[in-house]
This record gives structure tokens, C-alpha cells and sequence, in this order.
């Protein structure tokens, strides 16, 4: 179905609606043409979704897609319950689902299967942590029987290294090198992790995937996408304007979605910065009440961290006298403390050229709050 509006923030809705990303599919494509698994790494709101739905889109003819989010997976027995869940429901036939096959590939857990309007039954695992290992071992041989080839995203994959469970991850590894008909996208945000997992000697997936990371789409490109839609629909688009926003959200997906798709409400269109700013502003105003909240939850040094980077935009020298002066902050050991749980958090985001407040809407509201 057409969206009434055309720059979609949730979900993906076709081709038409996907800009850009020649170079990525044509990259992800050819890795599981040729048999090759993937790291894809970005951080959030980057689009690695959007891509990977775009590129499952073209393929599904040929391999059997699978996407799974375990961003609040949070132990080993919910992955195994998650995971094998979808894997059953995404991979078995329509005889199978009418029928009691599926079951001869669960001993140790036998999947629930609940009844459908379609006639088809989903399947759920109610597993006890005693039985995750079994389980996720059976699951993985009922993908090994699969006529089809099973192609299987695991997005946020590095959570696993979070789980209170030792070891998933070489775990995982243990029975995904024995699955060779299926091909696996690790797709993440938390780059440093997975630089752990994917591209360190010690890491149980060292060397084992084509190592992918995601960049902002060129602003010409994006600014010609945009373009295309307001000028068909006979409303007004300023380049400049457009430029402006792309440059204050330094070309990041989900932003220019969620700026756009206010705008394209306005009967002129984006016809100019003041179209931007007062699109900007309405989505700081319906978060506000969070953001308040949450700058409240943080301690007195960590306010005032996350104010000073924010006014900064990106800061790369936090720890340095001059910064700490110039913002008043605690001693350097306090802001290096302070730093590091908020990235953990992820409310700053740490790059090549420094750090800066990993929401960018949380990011202007705090340089109009006061202190």
C-alpha cells in the first residue's frame, strides 16, 4: 500500500521509499551470493535496518530471509526461546505446521504451536535455562535440514557479549560453522564490541565475516530522494534548506526521515529553514517531558558532561583543562568515569573526532536548557 507520507520512519514500505544504498546492497547482495557472512556496524538510526529489509526484499525469491532483533534480549535461554521461535516459524512448511514433524526436531523442548486466523501456527518456546544449550543446538539442526537457503539477520548481535552467560558467543560460533546452507548477517551499533567479536585474533568470530560499516548517505543523493516527492506532489522544495538540515543532523537517516515527514505536513512544503526549524522544534516539544526526565536520572557531573558536549556538538578533547575550565566540570578522573558510563549507556556516542550526545534530538533540547 502507498504511505500517505513518503519519508517513512518506521518499517520499510518498498523500494520507492528507500533512498540511496547502491553501493551497501550491491555489497550485501554479493556477499550471500557467494557464501559469505556479514558484519554490518553502524550506530543506531544509521538505517541498517532499512537496508537489510531492502536487500531481503530483492532476494526473498531466491533465499528464505530471517530477521531477528534481540536489542532486549537480555540471557542466553531468551535468545534461545527468541531465536528458535522464529527460526521455526519463518523455516517450516505448511505440512509441517499442520502436521507433528516440527516436533521431531525438539526432544529436550517441545515448541507450543498457537493457532492462527490463517491456519498456520506460530510457535513459542517455554524453555528452563537448564535447557537453552540443548535447545539452541536443535535449532540450529533443524536450519542444517532446510531444502531452502535460510539467509538470517541477528541485529544488535552484540548483545550476546552482554548476557550474564560466559561465552555466547563463541558458543554461537560453534554450531554457525557447521550450518552451511544458511548465510548470517551480525548486524550492531555498538561498534566496539564487535570489533571484539569480528576483528580480534582472541574474538570466536575472528576473520570468519566480511566486516561491513555503514556511512551517512551522501547529501546529494539524499537531497535528490527528498526532492523527487515534494515536486511531484506540486509543493515547494528549497535545496537550502534542506542542505541546512542535513548538515545539523550531520546526514543521519532516521533524523532526515523524522524532520521530512514533519515538513511534507506543511501545504508549502519545504519552502524554507523556517520549515526546518519549526519541524525540529515540534518533535523536541512531544519528547520533552522524557528528555526532563531523563537529564534528572543522571548525577550533577554527568548534567553537566552531557550540556557541555552538547553545546560542543562534538567534543575530542573532554578530558583536557581547557574544556574542563571552560564548562566548569569536575576533575579529569570524574569526567573520565562519568564519560565512560555514559557511552555504556548510550547517551554519548564516542567516534574518530570525538564524543557527542548519541540522540541528537536530546542533543538540541539540552543546548536550549538551562542550567
Amino acid at each position: 500500500m502507498k504511505p500517505n507520507n513518503p519519508f517513512v520512519i518506521k518499517g520499510y514500505r518498498g523500494p520507492a521509499y528507500f533512498c540511496d544504498r547502491k553501493e551497501e546492497f550491491a555489497k550485501l547482495v554479493a556477499a550471500i551470493e557467494n557464501g559469505r557472512d556479514v558484519t554490518l556496524m553502524a550506530p543506531r538510526r544509521y538505517g541498517k535496518t532499512g537496508l537489510i529489509r531492502h536487500v531481503f526484499g530483492q532476494i526473498g525469491k531466491d533465499y528464505a530471509p530471517l530477521y531477528v532483533d534481540i536489542f532486549n534480549v537480555r540471557d542466553l535461554t531468551q535468545f534461545v526461546k527468541v531465536f528458535a521461535a522464529a527460526v521455526t516459524e519463518a523455516f517450516t512448511t505448511p505440512v509441517e505446521r499442520t502436521g507433528r514433524g516440527i516436533l521431531n526436531f525438539f526432544r529436550g523442548c517441545r515448541p507450543t504451536m498457537i493457532p492462527q486466523e490463517d491456519g498456520y501456527p506460530k510457535f513459542s518456546f517455554d524453555i528452563m535455562p537448564a535447557q537453552a544449550e540443548a535447545t539452541l543446538k536443535e535449532t540450529f539442526d533443524f536450519i542444517k535440514s532446510r531444502k531452502v537457503e535460510p539467509v538470517i539477520a541477528i541485529d544488535e548481535f552484540q548483545q550476546v557479549r552482554e548476557f550474564p552467560e560466559k561465552g555466547v558467543d563463541a558458543l554461537l560460533r560453534s554450531h554457525i560453522q557447521f550450518c552451511p546452507n544458511a548465510h548470517f548477517v551480525f548486524s550492531g551499533s555498538r561498534q566496539h564490541l564487535l570489533r571484539e567479536m569480528f576483528a580480534t585474533p582472541r574474538g570466536p568470530f575472528y576473520q570468519s565475516t566480511q566486516l561491513m560499516t555503514l556511512p551517512v548517505i551522501d547529501r546529494e543523493n539524499y537531497r535528490a530522494f527528498a526532492a523527487s516527492f515534494f515536486r511531484k506532489a506540486g509543493k515547494k522544495f528549497d535545496a537550502g534548506a534542506f542542505d541546512g538540515l542535513y548538515a545539523r543532523f550531520d546526514g543521519i537517516t532516521w533524523y532526515l526521515q523524522a524532520v521530512l515527514n514533519r515538513v511534507w505536513e506543511r501545504p508549502d512544503g519545504l519552502d524554507s529553514e523556517q520549515a526546518v526549524d519549526e519541524s525540529v522544534d515540534l518533535l523536541i516539544a512531544e519528547s520533552e517531558m522524557t528528555f526532563h526526565d531523563l537529564l534528572a536520572s543522571q548525577t550533577a557531573a554527568e548534567r553537566r558532561i552531557l550540556r557541555a558536549i552538547a553545546r560542543e556538538g562534538v567534543m575530542s578533547e573532554v578530558f583536557s583543562k581547557k574544556m574542563l575550565d571552560k564548562y566548569d566540570l569536575p576533575t579529569g578522573s570524574t569526567v573520565r568515569s562519568a564519560v565512560a558510563d555514559l557511552t555504556a549507556r548510550d547517551l554519548l556516542l564516542r567516534s574518530d573526532e570525538g564524543y557527542s550526545v548519541y540522540d541528537r534530538l536530546f542533543g538540541e533540547w539540552l543546548k536550549r536548557e538551562e542550567k
